[in-house]
């Protein structure tokens, strides 16, 4: 009974191990097996972003990007060279036409992966990159494809990248920095880099995102001190490099003149004009549930010890804010409102 029972765990502990496909071997041998398959993708795609920009990608480009030695890079180009993803010509590294599909599969997955979770789930911001980089090596074309149908076919992601249609190449984007920005100048922010993500993260924290609203207070050595959307902000010059910006029609003077909920003070009334458009997703959502449309009338119902939240009386109902959510819900003052209004807000 004894040898029977260790047969048995023997066996049992051998199928845990080997079983070809649920086993720990198999297991290890597959994970393995996709980290190399990635680190390969992860190389391609910055190929092809690289010819986008105009910067033809190095060995050391390469070593960079993937936090790798240039030994290690040479190894793996060599690897793509011979399963005819890439070419090398004159110390520069370029890619074959099979490696270029990939590459754009890649760069359109993960832009697409990053707007489903802007778009459709909770996940937070600074996450979203770094979750993309992971799901852009598991989907197929034919998932990319569902995902794009489901998304409404977007034109951009949520950084404000182009999402490359199937098919399609990837142009590059030479649109000015914040850093060109001379003071009094307003401007739109029409994209934020996602890379490096430590200069990412100092962003997110600012709290940019494309679609606000900006102009430059100050530029000097130490960086750009600018508006944005209410707020004041500062940033280094090697930040500031990596906000995108694009004209608009409007003068800073305008644009300082805005309110936003945030800066509604007790006693005061605000009708709602607009929530920012970089607002989006599911946060935009719960505000345009919660009753922060167009023309409805606010006021501040209390303020919490701390300052943070806010209670906002409106519609007949109260609801409470953080000053990150209010900050992106435009409003103007309100001197007196007419009876009915006054019904409603009440």
């Amino acid at each position: 009974m004894t040898t029977l029972v260790v047969t048995m765990l023997i066996a049992g502990v051998v199928a845990l191990l080997m079983w070809p496909r649920h086993g720990l071997v198999g297991r290890a041998r597959r994970a393995r097996e996709l980290a190399r398959r990635s680190r390969g993708e992860d190389a391609l795609k910055h190929l092809v972003k690289s010819e986008a920009s105009g910067r033809p990608a190095t060995l050391e480009s390469i070593a960079g990007i993937l936090e790798i030695s240039t030994t290690a890079a040479a190894h793996l180009v060599a690897e793509l060279e011979a399963d005819g993803l890439v070419r090398l010509d004159a110390g520069t590294v370029g890619l074959a036409p099979q490696g270029r599909t990939v590459a754009l599969h890649l760069v359109r997955a993960h832009r697409l992966w990053e707007s489903y979770l802007a778009e459709q789930t909770g996940v937070a911001e600074q996450e979203w990159h770094a979750l993309a980089d992971r799901q852009e090596h598991l989907l197929t074309p034919g998932g990319v494809d569902a995902l794009a149908a489901r998304l409404g076919h977007p034109m951009r992601d949520p950084h404000g990248d182009v999402i490359p249609p199937p098919g399609g190449d990837l142009e590059g984007e030479h649109a000015p920095t914040l850093n060109s920005v001379e003071p009094g100048r307003a401007v739109e922010i029409v994209h934020i880099e996602d890379e490096p993500a430590s200069v990412y993260q100092q962003l997110t924290a600012g709290g940019l995102r494309p679609g606000m609203k900006a102009f430059v207070i100050e530029k000097n050595a130490a960086g750009v001190r600018f508006w944005a959307d209410g707020d004041e902000h500062h940033l280094a010059p090697v930040v500031a490099e990596n906000v995108t910006i694009a004209p608009f029609e409007g003068s800073p003077g305008d644009l300082a003149a805005r309110r936003y909920l945030w800066g509604l003070a007790s006693g005061e009334r605000g009708r709602v004009v607009e929530i920012s458009p970089a607002c989006r997703g599911p946060e935009r959502r719960r505000l345009l549930d919660l009753g922060f449309v167009p023309g409805t009338l606010v006021e501040v119902e209390m303020v919490s010890p701390a300052g943070d939240p806010t209670a906002y009386r409106l519609r007949g109902s109260v609801v409470a804010l953080r000053r990150e959510q209010a900050r992106f819900i435009r409003i103007e003052a309100v001197e007196t409102v007419d009876a009915v209004t006054e019904e409603a807000l009440t």
